[in-house]
């Protein structure tokens, strides 16, 4: 499995629209079909329902490893954020009701950027994307990839919980995944255990790093926010990727991993950050 350079996008499928929500199948530019849903600016809901129009802004969220579209932090997330913006959601290529497989980080940014394709889509003006864990990779490397492209580059990223670099196995958590990951059995719980469908391939050739990619970022606003108890990446990793480019260090005391351990108050400083693309109000 193996990244592939940015093809066509299209919508294959929109299947509701109630109250302003739409939901829809995207197409990657592999072909991969991923699930999404799109809710609109929270002050401008009753506007869009009369006009069709949409806030400036949106926030496309990229969860982590095993979560969907429609898991209860994913949810609350996209709740958070639509107080600042119009926010997309989306669940991996091999997550929820998204087709593929999981390449755990590697073209998972092919799903990203058809996500942040649908938002310029839907008539937004300016589109910032964040990920968490694997997602916080996977929105690195698009900044990263795409910033040269009209359709799908970002105009301000957050990486929440994100490793710096590839295989990591200094903690009891990542040993776990990587037996998920890497081994049929461990494949077998993913499917069943964490309804999670992995591929079966080594990377070839291993992509492209976080730590790498952020230096490829600027000029596009950067912001890396991380747990000083997060169980799966320790403190290094947060530190090795604010070293690499500009970019704006949020550590966390008494944090842990990812969205799960986001709290409101913080995932409103973040969306504030994603709709102004800097910080007024310090951590």
């Amino acid at each position: 499995m193996s990244s592939e350079p940015e093809g066509a996008f299209h919508i294959a499928d929109v299947s509701s629209i109630t109250r302003g929500l739409l939901r829809a199948t995207l197409r990657a530019s592999d072909g991969v079909p991923i699930e999404a849903v799109h809710e609109p600016h929270m002050r401008h809901t009753a506007h869009m329902e009369h006009t069709g129009s949409v806030a400036d802004t949106a926030i496309v969220v990229a969860h982590g490893f095993t979560g969907s579209v429609d898991r209860p932090a994913v949810r609350r997330a996209a709740r958070a954020f639509r107080r600042y913006a119009g926010v997309v959601t989306f669940s991996f290529r091999g997550h929820g009701g998204s087709g593929g497989r999981s390449t755990v980080g590697d073209r998972e940014v092919l799903d990203l950027a058809a996500a942040v394709a649908w938002a310029r889509e839907l008539g937004y003006a300016r589109v910032a994307t964040v990920g968490f864990s694997m997602g916080g990779s996977v929105v690195l490397r698009h900044a990263a990839l795409h910033k040269d492209s009209a359709r799908t580059r970002t105009d301000a990223v957050a990486a929440v919980s994100a490793p710096a670099r590839w295989y990591y196995r200094g903690t009891a958590p990542m040993r776990r995944l990587h037996w998920v990951v890497t081994r049929p059995a461990g494949r077998l719980v993913g499917r069943y255990g964490l309804r999670t469908r992995i591929h079966d391939r080594a990377w070839d050739p291993v992509p492209m790093s976080p730590v790498e990619a952020v230096p490829l970022i600027a000029p596009v606003p950067l912001l890396i926010v991380h747990g000083d108890r997060d169980p799966y990446f320790p403190v290094d990793h947060p530190r090795m990727l604010a070293g690499a480019g500009p970019s704006e260090l949020w550590l966390e005391r008494g944090m842990g991993h990812a969205e799960n351990a986001a709290d409101d108050a913080l995932l409103a400083r973040i969306g504030d950050w994603l709709r102004t693309g800097s910080r007024r109000d310090g951590p």
